[in-house]
């Protein structure tokens, strides 16, 4: 399986694990989207330094786009934004929304029933 094809089945499958499985429904909230426009922008910024500076490669023929494996990458174009391929704005998307899906999912079934103040609980006695 390619590295593409992984990014769009995990992105496809957390979607359909937000909606339907845990019915969180992150994706249809104006929040999510705020938050993520946030977070994409970090991912932008470090996969931009990493990759831009060769700390990270890939191999032209796993991704979207072609190239060669010996020039540097393009910023922008060429299946890649900010110098990363775009298989890793969907993981990062992937991430972004499993991690708070799960958390929305857990908080309403009482795993934090309310928040809490005060010394630690070793504290009390």
């Amino acid at each position: 399986m390619t590295y593409t094809a992984m990014a769009v089945l995990s992105a496809g499958a957390v979607v359909f694990g937000d909606v339907v499985v845990l019915r969180t429904r992150m994706v249809l909230r104006a929040s999510f989207w705020i938050a993520y426009a946030i977070m994409i922008g970090f991912q932008f910024l470090t996969n931009a330094v990493l990759t831009g500076s060769g700390t990270v490669q890939y191999a032209d023929a796993a991704i979207v786009g072609v190239g060669n494996d010996v020039a540097p990458p393009p910023f922008v174009g060429d299946g890649r934004l900010f110098y990363a391929p775009v298989e890793d704005v969907l993981f990062g998307f992937a991430l972004v929304l499993l991690t708070l899906a799960v958390w929305q999912f857990l908080g309403d079934r009482g795993l934090q029933p309310g928040p809490r103040s005060g010394p630690p609980l070793w504290r009390r006695g």
